[in-house]
């Protein structure tokens, strides 16, 4: 039998792997502005592979790529005839990849998002935000998923409104917040308030992804923490933000020597800004130290860096056989059979 989401957080930390955005668009089959993920319907295969790397890199879950398939996206890219195959696909595909874990049949999450469409004065955009978190959560119920995941909502409410949606459909909650440079919610709300009224809502697990990398929200997760009686989530970028700069939004890469065709390094010069696997390493320590539940990483993040963050917590994963080991490197490594003028050599390499 397959553990509900429940049941894997009382038996220890529950893995998620996200940033698919940015890695499909890295693999080439994603468009970067728009990100849309019409990956579901032109290369199934392609998002397959890429749900399948992020499972055997130690996820519990396979997340259906249905960031930004709402409405009002694919309004803008005039595909709205395409917008319930795409989120139906997107949650079979993830169905067929989950089912062939080795140990225990992966879980399955649905994913609805921030729509960039509410907004607090407007009572009309809150019904349109309304309806299409509505057919989202109404796809996913009838696909049969085992929870949904709202996430990287900026305002409360808006957040609010995904989980009366999703609880319409009794389905698990897990709802996470993007926190801006304000260090607060468009709508004021702190994050650590919002999350504790999402909890007394009815959402099984609360917390932060995206927008921030580990030093700058790690500070936040751990005001949730300790206002938050319930399971706590924490997926931050794996970019080196700072109190300077909070967000991936506005990172500044000061030894880029070329012009970009952006504003910014968001969001396609970001590379030099990369957290290492072992700084990750460090923040999921820590994480795990305070208490959180669910782990994960989300825009820019690769499979091998989700399996450090895994094997931090205390997780072994599919391809934890192929996790570091210098033992046998020609230059640095340690085997008693390495030849020696190879090795005395590593000092002037």
């Amino acid at each position: 039998m397959k553990r509900s989401l429940e049941q894997r957080l009382k038996d220890g930390p529950v893995i998620c792997g996200e940033g698919y955005l940015f890695e499909l668009e890295r693999r080439g089959y994603l468009q970067a502005g728009s990100f849309v993920p019409e990956v579901a319907l032109d290369n199934p295969e392609a998002l397959k592979q890429t749900y399948r790397d992020y499972m055997n890199a130690g996820s519990d879950v396979v997340l259906a790529f249905t960031y930004n398939a709402h409405r009002e996206k694919m309004r803008i890219i005039g595909k709205e005839q395409l917008l319930e195959p795409l989120n139906r696909q997107a949650i079979r595909l993830a169905k067929e990849v989950a089912k062939e874990h080795p140990h225990e049949e992966a879980l399955v999450a649905g994913n609805i998002s921030n729509t960039n469409l509410f907004d607090p004065t407007d009572e009309h955009a809150k019904q349109t935000v309304r309806q299409i978190f509505r057919e989202m959560v109404g796809w996913c119920k009838e696909e049969g998923v085992d929870f949904v995941n709202g996430e990287t909502f900026y305002y409360f409410e808006e957040a609010q409104i995904a989980l009366e949606e999703i609880a319409k459909q009794q389905l698990p909650a897990v709802i996470t917040l993007g926190l801006m440079g304000e260090n607060k919610l468009r709508d004021g709300y702190k994050v650590e308030e919002a999350c504790h009224l999402l909890q007394q809502n009815g959402a099984l697990v609360v917390g932060m992804n995206c927008f921030r990398g580990p030093q700058t929200m790690q500070p936040y997760i751990e005001k949730i923490r300790a206002t938050t009686a319930g399971y706590v989530a924490a997926l931050p970028v794996p970019y080196r933000t700072s109190e300077a700069h909070p967000t991936f939004f506005n990172l500044p890469d000061i030894g880029c020597a070329c012009h970009l065709p952006t504003e910014t390094t968001f969001p396609t010069s970001l590379d030099p800004l990369y957290c290492n696997r072992y700084e990750l390493a460090q923040w999921a320590k820590e994480a795990f130290n305070i208490g959180v539940n669910y782990f994960g990483l989300c825009c820019g993040a690769s499979p091998s860096m989700l399996r450090e963050v895994a094997e931090t917590v205390g997780r072994k994963t599919i391809n934890s056989k192929y996790s570091p080991n210098m033992e046998k490197h020609f230059l640095f490594g340690t085997d008693k059979t390495l030849k020696k003028h190879n090795v005395a050599y590593r000092v002037k390499a």
